[in-house]
């Protein structure tokens, strides 16, 4: 049996009687930049999410350093940001001037860690008191949302925007010391990425800024067009960052499914859950499955699943048995970013984040999509148990 980590044709094959006919609808109109589309799906994104404004644009990564710039992040600043996520996060605090500095993470959901960041933060100040911290970046990985009573506790301290990275993360809730709020609507801005392979996944790049604050949101309006409100008038350096009507046709056909594709997806997260644990890999230590903090808090979109990582123990052959078994995974991530070539200038090395660089050599990401038949899920289980038993 062949189960691939991710099955898109699948979701495809189900909604194309929905999507094809919109799809031509906009070749014929020939307006395939901004315009209505992109404005329906703002405006849904923006209830979806819980925020006053949303502003589509040209991909998450995009989303990133456009919420940077739109809250005046450059040259002789800093940003607080996780070593153990995908390289935009900190490649756009780069991108912009701005100098990322880590912080580990919790070992239990892989997020950043608030006390950890205080921590950093301090630290940096000392050694490094001309540059000014800015903002601290959490992500909310897997799609499950960071501390971030936390966070907006630590902004609060010392003076900081939150910007909440929820790339894998649409719709996800956190139980908030003030009710359960949404990703992207706690923080001062938050992003969204719709790539292909996201729970809300276009037909190629695309992504959103949302935020509760309007005139911020209006700046980030007039950035995604090179700075300017009216055309050929530029109030400021902005950039090409805008989405594509195509992008918002399909996503917003597939918008109308996410909510059932996140509870699918919870089934199939529980279903991993009780079959390791019958199997026995829960109890040997061969398998730890993701810890959803948030389960038993009242919010209802606790983690979306986006993707299912376990802590798998000898990570490295099981991947190569389950590939030679027909079992597609993938490893989220495998090279913190402190020990990335491209940030060897800011100084980090091998046991500055002993967390994240252990994560990293344990973690394993599982075939994981709402369309995931129950059998095969079966032989994923049965075939990791067959590794660790030979």
């Amino acid at each position: 049996m062949n189960v691939p980590i991710l099955n898109l044709k699948a979701q495809y094959q189900a909604l194309k009687a929905e999507i094809e006919p919109r799809l031509l609808e906009t070749a014929a109109s020939q307006m395939f930049v901004l315009g209505s589309e992109v404005e329906a799906l703002e405006s849904e994104l923006s209830t979806l999410s819980g925020t006053a404004c949303a502003v589509g644009v040209s991909s998450g990564t995009d989303a990133i350093l456009v919420a940077l710039m739109g809250l005046g992040i450059g040259p002789g600043d800093a940003v607080l940001t996780t070593p153990f996520t995908f390289f935009a996060t900190a490649g756009t605090i780069s991108r912009s001037g701005a100098r990322p500095v880590f912080a580990d993470i919790d070992p239990a959901t892989f997020n950043l860690d608030p006390a950890r960041a205080e921590e950093a933060l301090a630290a940096f100040r000392k050694k490094e008191p001309g540059v000014r911290v800015k903002a601290v970046l959490p992500v909310h990985l897997y799609g499950q949302c960071a501390e971030m009573d936390g966070f907006t506790a630590l902004a609060g301290r010392h003076g900081l925007a939150v910007i909440e990275d929820a790339c894998q993360a649409v719709g996800a809730d956190y139980p908030s010391a003030a009710g359960v709020r949404r990703a992207c609507s706690i923080g001062t801005v938050g992003a969204l990425s719709f790539y292909p392979t996201k729970n809300l996944g276009g037909f190629g790049d695309g992504g959103m800024v949302l935020t509760n604050d309007p005139g911020l949101g209006s700046r980030l309006r007039r950035l995604r067009v090179h700075g300017g409100k009216d055309q050929y008038i530029h109030e400021e350096i902005g950039g090409n960052f805008r989405l594509d009507a195509l992008q918002a046709v399909v996503l917003r056909v597939k918008l109308r499914h996410l909510a059932d594709w996140q509870k699918k997806r919870r089934t199939v997260a529980e279903g991993y859950e009780r079959k390791f644990t019958a199997a026995g890999l829960v109890e040997k230590g061969w398998i730890v499955p993701p810890t959803a903090v948030y389960r038993d808090s009242g919010a209802a979109e606790f983690h979306t699943y986006h993707q299912y990582v376990v802590r798998a123990a000898d990570r490295d052959k099981l991947q190569a048995f389950l590939r030679e078994n027909g079992v597609g995974t993938a490893v989220f991530y495998p090279i913190p970013l402190h020990l990335q070539k491209c940030f060897a200038h800011l100084g980090y090395g091998e046991g500055d984040f002993p967390v994240a660089e252990k994560a990293a050599k344990d973690v394993l990401a599982l075939p994981m999509y709402a369309e995931l038949k129950d059998e095969e899920q079966d032989y994923v289980v049965e075939r990791i148990a067959a590794f660790y038993r030979r």
